[in-house]
């Protein structure tokens, strides 16, 4: 008796470091995919981590110390298979935010709840192999995904009116079948009832609308509630970057919204952009210090990219440990992409670098992408969402420096069949 209940706690243990391995993975790779969320290259380090770890938690539910061979090779395989399974799916909203493929936009689209369709298997799973270590960590697996289902499928949404160019917009998209429309899309947001077209709008406390599909791939224009929270997230930053004495300016599609749109925000617009100059008492540690500090005390996500020259400000709040970066499963973001610029001298000339490209940015002698400084300092301020923000001192040559000729509307981010009939909606 007393043996068996030894080997009962034996057993409990170890389906508890099982769980909490494959945990410690999960927290890692959520947090890996702030980095194609953003466009940026994975960091080798969190990848070398990440991957440690899950090998660690495959590692742990193999072996068998009791039985006639070390490794239990069916363990092996079904715990390496479902991790890869289920991390694909995890990182499939991730890898959208750039042009996918068919699987992974189904994927990104049902990313609320794709994480459930493994449930089955993992059942079989449970049932035909006896290994408590390997349920163990299927068990703590299903329940994190029924968790992430859980929070997104109750959060709350407010009903927001569609104005005539949104309606006009959907309608050429949809050849004028709405219902088709949103069911093929799976557009849950859009609500059609007695003639009356609303949006069910995203907030603080809820998933943001999923930009990609929507705006990028299906050529809608961005969602009234999205347009209302950029505009209220851009007037923040600002505000933000003014208070701490930050060189800023608006930057890139934002800026063209500001100078051709007659100072709103371009119809198809995913985030907002903002630039910061980093020069003498303004450095990293303190821009980045003092965005951290604000967004923590009023409830914006403030992420950090030391590395690439990069701070992202979303408007969804921070959530409490562990459940921070399973933010970065969401499909969509609301958010304000902060890049930095450093004087520098290249081909002779005094001109502000950065280390990403944007647009058609020339490269610089040091390997970054630059502007003149004369078309950015000093800056001066343009009216953008209904105030007045900073802007380069000669915005409309700052635009011909990043798209040439700017007045000219082009679908940079869009598919290539919806930019086409988009452009016949935008026709005068």
């Amino acid at each position: 008796m007393i043996g068996f209940e030894a080997s009962a706690v034996t057993q409990i243990f170890a389906g508890l470091i099982a769980a909490g391995l494959y945990a410690a993975a999960y927290l890692s790779f959520v947090r890996l995919m702030r980095f194609p969320r953003n466009w940026l290259p994975l960091s080798q380090w969190e990848v070398l981590t990440t991957g440690l770890l899950a090998v660690l938690a495959v590692a742990w539910v193999s072996l068998s110390p009791d039985g006639p061979d070390l490794i239990n090779f069916t363990s092996l395989a079904i715990s390496t298979g479902f991790i890869i399974a289920v991390f694909f799916i995890i990182a499939a909203p991730a890898i959208a935010f750039r042009p996918a493929n068919g699987l992974v936009e189904v994927l990104a689209r049902h990313a609320e709840h794709a994480g459930l369709w493994l449930l089955g298997p993992v059942l079989v799973a449970g049932w035909h192999v006896p290994n408590s270590k390997l349920l163990a960590m299927l068990v703590a697996a299903m329940a994190i995904e029924l968790s992430w289902f859980l929070r997104q499928h109750w959060a709350r949404r407010r009903l927001h009116p569609l104005n005539l160019s949104d309606c006009s917009v959907l309608e050429i998209q949809a050849n004028g079948d709405l219902k088709a429309f949103r069911r093929r899309h799976g557009i849950r947001e859009l609500v059609l009832s007695e003639g009356a077209v609303s949006w069910r709008g995203c907030g603080k406390n809820t998933p943001p609308c999923p930009f990609n599909l929507y705006v990028n791939r299906l050529g809608l224009n961005t969602a009234p509630c999205c347009r209302e929270h950029m505009r209220d997230i851009s007037h923040y930053v600002a505000a933000c970057l003014r208070d701490m004495g930050a060189v800023h300016w608006l930057e890139g599609g934002s800026l063209l919204g500001a100078v051709r749109e007659n100072g709103t925000l371009l119809d198809w617009e995913d985030d907002i952009d903002i630039s910061v100059l980093l020069d003498g008492d303004m450095t990293w540690d303190r821009l980045a210090s003092g965005l951290v500090e604000r967004g923590a005390r009023d409830g914006y996500h403030v992420d950090l990219f030391p590395n690439n020259g990069f701070v992202s400000v979303s408007f969804d709040a921070p959530k409490p440990w562990p459940f921070k970066w399973e933010r970065n499963r969401l499909r969509g973001e609301i958010r304000v992409d902060i890049a930095v610029y450093r004087p520098a001298i290249s081909h002779g000339e005094a001109v502000l670098e950065r280390r990403s490209y944007k647009g058609d940015m020339p490269a610089t002698e040091q390997g970054g992408y630059g502007v003149p400084q004369e078309i950015v300092l000093p800056t001066s301020t343009i009216t953008f969402e209904g105030e007045k923000i900073s802007c380069p001192n000669k915005p409309k040559e700052y635009l011909r420096v990043l798209y040439g000729d700017f007045e000219e509307v082009e679908y940079t981010y869009l598919d290539a069949v919806a930019a086409e009939t988009r452009r016949q909606a935008d026709l005068p």
